[in-house]
């Protein structure tokens, strides 16, 4: 069985198809990781959907932070939130059907026999692998609950900035999601920005990516996306998947049980850039 981690699809359903053929992908014996954020700003979020849907227990997937744009329209059409590449799941007749599929997946996924958690942005520098399954269960309870359109109507927003075991309600619930889905920057005090999206370089300083604080925990292999700007980064302990595809970059896989080369398919999205 050959276990491959595919980073951020965002509706890039042509590219998905390709990358899936070149890995010879073989649904009865292998398995697909999905970082998150399978739909919007793509031009085939449905097609996305309904494919990785469509592939079962063959796919494992965690939501990103678009998988929840997309879930808080369908409670709230209301929510502050772009429907540009969305539209066409939320008038699909086979919406509810989706919906409940995705609401259903997890924002953490841990093999222990790979040691390696999947997710789709990072984790706080204090959380365990176990601390870090714990919390993100409460907000799939929470996504799972009567009181879904509550938390997705609550969880936008960038406070509080530091976790803390005594948080409750709707800001532990916000801190969780932004950690798993949000994260890139921190400060050395561990303190969440949002403010910048660049690769660390010159211009971040005073800032560190999540994953290089010094007082980071969690020692398993943590695989995410989400940062298109870092690209493909395989470091012992870490391995980034977001390459870009709907900017116009590549849609990338990365085989996960042994070691083997990156797998690229060119974007077929114009180059764009926009952060």
């Amino acid at each position: 069985m050959a276990v491959f981690v595919i980073g951020d699809v965002q509706g890039c359903y042509d590219e998905l198809q390709l990358l899936v053929d070149a890995l010879n992908f073989n649904a009865e014996k292998d398995r697909l990781w999905f970082v998150g954020d399978l739909v919007n700003r793509g031009p085939k979020s449905l097609e996305t959907l309904r494919f990785i849907k469509g592939l079962g227990s063959s796919a494992i997937c965690v939501l990103g932070n678009h998988d929840l744009h997309l879930l808080a329209l369908a409670h709230n059409p209301a929510s502050p939130v772009n429907k540009t590449g969305l539209q066409d799941i939320l008038d699909a007749d086979d919406k509810d059907e989706l919906l409940t599929w995705l609401i259903a997946r997890p924002l953490a996924h841990y093999d222990e026999q790979l040691d390696t958690l999947l997710v789709h942005a990072g984790i706080a520098a204090a959380w365990t692998i176990a601390d870090t399954l714990k919390l993100a269960g409460e907000v799939e309870h929470a996504l799972q609950s009567k009181h879904a359109t509550d938390f997705l109507s609550g969880m936008y927003g960038s406070k509080p900035a530091n976790w803390a075991d005594t948080l409750e309600g709707i800001d532990r619930l916000r801190f969780i999601t932004n950690c798993l889905t949000r994260i890139r920057y921190c400060t050395r005090a561990g303190e969440l920005n949002f403010n910048e999206k660049q690769a660390p370089s010159d211009k971040t300083e005073g800032l560190l990516p999540w994953f290089d604080l010094p007082n980071r925990i969690a020692t398993s292999r943590i695989v995410f996306g989400h940062w298109s700007t870092l690209g493909l980064m395989q470091r012992p302990g870490l391995l980034a998947t977001d390459t870009g595809c709907v900017w116009g970059g590549q849609l990338t896989a990365v085989r996960l049980d042994t070691k083997a080369p990156a797998v690229q398919i060119k974007s077929l999205q114009p180059k764009n850039f926009t952060g």
